[in-house]
């Protein structure tokens, strides 16, 4: 299939302030490219490019004073084929794993291992390693969150979801992602497009998405501990520890996001 996606945001600055932006589509996703994909900026700004830790496509740039519009349109090849579903992805022995993953079986600012390693272990520790326990981590999370757009809070932690019981899809992944690492299993944050592209339309206006992914039997494999079932469709823009490495922006100063707006449609 092919997939019309992009976004236009608006951000009013009161004085020069510096941004780093994970706005673009992630690398790996560049080769299904069918036109351009790039930030477009309706003010004369200097912004420069960089690949961060984590691998992403980011952006630095200056805001001037006042509103400053970023926006970007492409069309992108996607195969249509749902996410990959591996019942036999064993679990690693933890010293069997590359070196570069062990940072997500750490604790981060949103993932507070700390405060929910007891309680995983209490749920989880009967159910056999490997693709069921992520799948029951994530049936867990599906179950234990209710969403609702108006109870978001950016700082909301994955022990804050699980004791408040809702939140949005950042913060299922985060509770899915914490008890993952809780197991031993190594997890990192995703963000990207996610349309209503194969499963029925809601009317809520059409925002970015979070998912997950699980380091099971040398691959990285997608998970959604939100809608709780292969999607197809998915655009990934970025991955890291939380969502505090892959922000769609992270201002030096003060900032408002004056306008939002998303479209990811099926050509």
């Amino acid at each position: 299939m092919k997939i019309h996606a992009g976004f236009t945001l608006g951000y009013d600055c009161f004085q020069p302030t510096p941004m780093l932006l994970v706005l673009n589509i992630h690398p790996s996703r560049r080769v299904d490219l069918l036109t351009d994909q790039v930030l477009s900026f309706d003010r004369p700004i200097e912004s420069w490019n960089y690949v961060d830790g984590f691998g992403n496509s980011c952006t630095r740039i200056i805001a001037p004073p006042g509103r400053t519009t970023i926006s970007t349109r492409f069309d992108i090849y996607d195969t249509g084929l749902p996410d990959v579903t591996n019942w036999d992805a064993r679990q690693h022995e933890i010293q069997d794993l590359p070196d570069e993953v062990l940072v997500y079986l750490l604790g981060s600012r949103y993932c507070d291992t700390d405060k929910l390693g007891d309680f995983a272990w209490g749920q989880f520790g009967h159910v056999p390693k490997g693709w069921g326990l992520v799948q029951a981590i994530c049936d867990f999370a599906h179950a234990r969150i209710a969403f609702n757009y108006q109870n978001a809070r950016s700082t909301r932690s994955a022990h804050d979801g699980f004791t408040e019981m809702t939140g949005v899809c950042r913060d299922f992944a985060h509770l899915a992602i914490t008890l993952c690492r809780c197991m031993n299993i190594p997890a990192r944050y995703c963000t990207g497009y996610l349309g209503d592209i194969g499963v029925p339309k809601v009317p809520d206006p059409m925002d970015f998405s979070a998912w997950f992914q699980a380091y099971l039997g040398g691959h990285w494999y997608t998970f959604d501990a939100r809608h709780n079932k292969p999607r197809i469709g998915r655009i990934l823009m970025a991955t890291g520890r939380d969502a505090t490495d892959v922000a769609l922006s992270t201002n030096f100063g003060p900032a408002n996001l004056a306008h939002f707006e998303v479209v990811t449609t099926e050509m």
